[in-house]
């Protein structure tokens, strides 16, 4: 992002995110990228907030005396098409799957982090160079705050109808369910549910 970030640095550091699309791209002509990217939007009052990044009033929050908006997040929300980005990567360690086509492969992810496995999940039932190799069962855990943050609930939907038997997904929506306790439902407590 071109900056300042929140230490004045232009441009801001490097963010990195993860591919939410399988190699071909959604679009399987190699040329797409696609990431998940939540704005970052932080008010005084309503969480965390230390400091205003941003002139105020701000025109969404008018009356708050601090307004953080992420730096990142902002600038790829933002982007309009034909926009150029500066792209860099892969790094760090890989995940890959199976080799085995007929492995089960059980996935747990929280908000964003839902990406990779949206990649892995393209790759196995979508793409048409690799849909229907795949023999296992995909079982994919998402866990996020509310029902409104759910992501990519129409393609899990889709992906299950067309694949009973081969896909299964399961929330934890901590702020809305409860677990054996009574406490908030967090990820790994649906995936104890599953526990013999």
């Amino acid at each position: 992002a071109p900056g300042p970030d929140k230490k004045g640095e232009v441009p801001a550091k490097i963010r990195l995110y993860s591919i939410a699309s399988s190699a071909p791209g959604d679009d399987e002509t190699y040329e797409t990228v696609s990431l998940v990217v939540k704005r970052v939007v932080e008010v005084e009052g309503k969480g965390w907030c230390e400091y205003s990044n941003v002139a105020l009033p701000d025109k969404e929050f008018p009356d708050a005396t601090k307004v953080y908006r992420g730096v990142c997040s902002t600038h790829i929300c933002d982007l309009k098409a034909g926009d150029e980005v500066l792209l860099t990567g892969p790094t760090g360690a890989e995940m890959l799957l199976p080799e085995d086509p007929t492995s089960n492969i059980i996935m747990l992810a929280t908000g964003t982090g839902i990406a990779p496995f949206r990649s892995f999940l393209r790759h196995l039932f979508h793409d048409k160079g690799s849909a229907g190799k795949f023999k296992g069962l995909a079982w994919m855990f998402l866990g996020v705050p509310f029902s409104a943050s759910l992501l990519y609930d129409e393609e899990w939907k889709k992906m299950k109808a067309e694949y009973p038997d081969q896909f299964r997904y399961d929330y934890a929506i901590s702020d809305e369910m409860k677990n054996k306790e009574g406490k908030s439902m967090y990820v790994q407590h649906r995936v104890m549910e599953f526990t013999e």
